[in-house]
């Protein structure tokens, strides 16, 4: 693919084409033009490469993928960071702005509007993440996993976003109310059916899209895995919930007593779970590293694909720590599947810009390779 746009590729084109940072993190004052292809971004650790990833993310999801408190991502000693990013999109160009100062609330621009609601932002300048931190996916609870399944429905589907935002203010206040009871000694099922009802509305609708999200998602995961594999492994995933065999309404009457002991909600869409499977082994305790890897690395694949399919947009894939327990044929073996048309801008960070410059020998698309220092960029060279 070619570092211009071609028109046949309109319907599906997005990338960024200008990032300009402010005082976030460890990036003083950057400015960036990027490839519509491949980034590259080298350096030590601490250069600075992964908060310039964290800044892509924020324009996506108004958040960061590292640190979920908003002022510590202000830097050092400073006021206040600024985020801006240029991007094109099937043909126009749109404008993001992401701006916070201490004490104040986060701002987050569009076309210089500003939002009413955040959660209206996402979903519309997709991305998909892969970082070290993923082993929490397969090493982690099960919450972790439940987040993995909420980011990609909430790319796609308003609705389902909404609902689990309901849903988790209403459990919030069911577990309050739990509490109070217990502190008071006393019960008000009537008060406590409000929050039933709330839960019931949204955590039906939840499990339904979660289900049939699965139904969908499966396929795509396993062709994908068996790419890096190389055919070689049998996988599966389960989507294990409450709500199988009982509709939720059920599950809350007959959890009524268990949850005034607890103290807390014991039943309901927040205790989903999915079982990552290898062989009919579970992946955690059975599975080598390179397996857990090529695990994950599926998941982010098939979730970029399922995206893709519903958005009718190619999300920007951003792949942190690219060489972190995997060996040099597998991520070239990615990196040559990344290339192909049918994918869209793709960031990589790494430690070292010989491994990068060796590994896009064999890459039919044009690169920028960006070399980080303290924060800025020191040097950017073109490869291929």
């Amino acid at each position: 693919m070619q570092d211009r746009e071609s028109p046949n590729n309109h319907k599906l084109m997005m990338y960024c084409q200008q990032l300009s940072v402010v005082q976030f993190k460890n990036l003083p004052d950057l400015k960036v033009d990027l490839s519509p292809k491949f980034n590259c971004f080298a350096g030590h650790n601490g250069a600075g490469k992964t908060n310039l990833l964290d800044a892509i993310y924020y324009l996506s999801f108004c958040k960061s993928f590292t640190n979920a408190v908003d002022s510590q991502n202000i830097a050092f000693d400073h006021e206040f960071f600024v985020i801006q990013g240029d991007y094109r999109v099937n043909g126009r160009t749109d404008s993001l702005y992401c701006g916070l100062k201490r004490g104040q609330r986060k701002v987050f621009k569009r076309n210089k509007k500003e939002y009413d609601r955040l959660s209206d932002h996402i979903g519309a300048y997709p991305l998909v993440l892969l970082s070290p931190a993923d082993s929490r996916l397969i090493l982690g609870g099960s919450e972790e996993r439940r987040k993995f399944v909420d980011g990609v429905i909430s790319q796609y589907n308003k609705e389902y976003l909404h609902k689990l935002i309901a849903y988790n203010k209403a459990l919030q206040q069911r577990n309050a109310l739990l509490k109070t009871f217990a502190e008071k000694r006393r019960f008000d099922q009537e008060t406590l059916e409000v929050w039933d009802e709330q839960l019931i509305d949204n955590g039906q609708f939840i499990h339904k899209e979660r289900a049939g999200f699965f139904t969908s998602f499966l396929p795509v995961f396993r062709e994908y895995y068996s790419f890096l594999s190389h055919h070689n492994e049998e996988t599966d995933i389960i989507y294990d919930t409450q709500l199988d065999k009982r509709d939720l309404r059920s599950l809350l009457e007959e959890s009524r007593q268990k949850d005034r002991i607890a103290q807390h909600t014991t039943a309901g869409i927040h205790k989903d779970d999915l079982s990552f499977l290898i062989h009919n082994e579970p992946v955690k305790k059975f599975g080598s590293q390179g397996q857990q890897k090529s695990f994950i690395i599926a998941l982010r694949l098939a979730q970029f694909v399922f995206t893709k399919k519903i958005k009718g947009l190619n999300p920007m894939l951003l792949f942190d720590d690219i060489f972190d327990k995997l060996d040099e044929s597998r991520v070239t073996q990615l990196m040559k599947l990344v290339s192909r048309e049918d994918f869209g801008q793709v960031f990589v960070t790494d430690t070292h810009p010989e491994r990068l410059e060796k590994l896009f020998e064999n890459i039919p698309s044009a690169c920028k390779l960006f070399e980080m220092e303290a924060g800025g960029i020191s040097s950017t060279r073109i490869l291929n």
